[in-house]
C-alpha cells in the first residue's frame, strides 16, 4: 500500500505526529510533503487550468511532484493544525491549485478508487471546520472513501501533550489504520459522490466549458462508463 502525506505545516508538531503514526500503522511506502516547504506558491487567478489546461498553470512543474505522489497513492492524508478554526493558509494554497480537478471540471479517475484521511489538531477549538476546509477538496476530487481524525490536544506542541492523550491517540490511529487497511483495493464511492458525479455527467453532456466536455467525453462518462468500474 501506499500512502502520501501532506502537512499543512513545515514544523513537526502534534500535526505531524499524529500523521505520521498513522502512515507507519498503515505500513507499505509512505511519502511526505511539508507545506510551503515542499509548496508554497499561491494561485494567481489565471483561469488557465480551467480553460486550456493544468500545464499552462505557472506552478505546474513546481507541483508536479506532490500531484504524482497523490495519483500514485492508495491514501492521501492531508494534515494541518488549526489556525483560526481553519486549515493553515499554507494547506489551503495547495488546495486551490486543483480546483481544475473537481468533479465540475477534469477529476482524475483514480481518485474514485482511492481513501483519504483529513487530520487536525488543536489545543482546543475548530477541528471540525478544519477538517471540512480539506474533506470539501477530497470529496469534490472524487475520493471513494474519506475519514476525518480532529484531536483537541490542549498543548501547543506535541512534548506538551499529556501520556493519557498520547495513549489515546495510539489507540485511535491503530482503530483508523486498521479500517483503511481493510478497505484496501475494495473503494467505490458512496451515495453522495455518485449522485454528484451524475449530475455532473448530465451537465457535461450539454456543455459547460469545452475542456471539461471533452474530457469527459474522451473518458466516456458522459454515457454509461464510471471511474470507479
Amino acid at each position: 500500500m501506499r500512502t502520501v502525506i501532506i502537512y499543512g505545516q513545515s514544523h513537526k508538531g502534534s500535526t505531524y505526529h499524529i500523521a505520521h503514526k498513522l502512515g507507519e500503522k498503515i505500513g507499505g511506502e509512505c511519502r511526505e510533503f511539508f507545506l510551503p516547504r515542499d509548496f508554497g506558491k499561491f494561485c494567481v487567478g489565471c483561469n488557465q487550468c480551467f480553460m486550456e489546461s493544468e500545464k499552462k498553470c505557472p506552478h505546474y512543474e513546481a507541483l508536479l511532484p506532490i500531484t504524482k505522489a497523490m495519483d500514485e497513492a492508495d491514501v492521501i492524508i492531508l494534515a494541518s493544525p488549526v489556525y483560526v478554526y481553519h486549515a493553515t493558509g499554507a494547506m489551503k494554497a495547495f488546495l486551490d491549485h486543483y480546483g481544475y480537478r473537481w468533479m465540475v471540471h477534469r477529476p482524475e479517475e483514480s481518485m474514485f478508487r482511492k481513501q483519504g484521511v483529513c487530520i487536525s489538531t488543536a489545543a482546543g477549538a475548530g477541528l471540525k471546520s478544519t477538517n471540512k476546509d480539506m474533506a470539501d477538496s477530497l470529496f469534490f476530487w472524487g475520493v471513494g472513501r474519506i475519514y476525518k481524525y480532529g484531536k483537541a490536544v490542549a498543548a501547543v506542541e506535541w512534548k506538551g501533550v499529556s501520556q493519557k492523550k498520547k495513549a489515546a491517540i495510539e489507540k485511535e490511529t491503530a482503530f483508523l489504520a486498521k479500517k483503511i487497511m481493510r478497505y484496501h483495493g475494495k473503494i467505490r464511492p458512496g451515495i453522495k459522490t455518485r449522485i454528484l458525479f451524475w449530475a455532473m455527467h448530465l451537465m457535461q453532456r450539454k456543455g459547460f466549458n469545452e475542456r471539461d466536455a471533452k474530457y469527459w467525453k474522451g473518458k466516456g462518462w458522459t454515457k454509461n462508463k464510471r471511474p470507479w468500474r
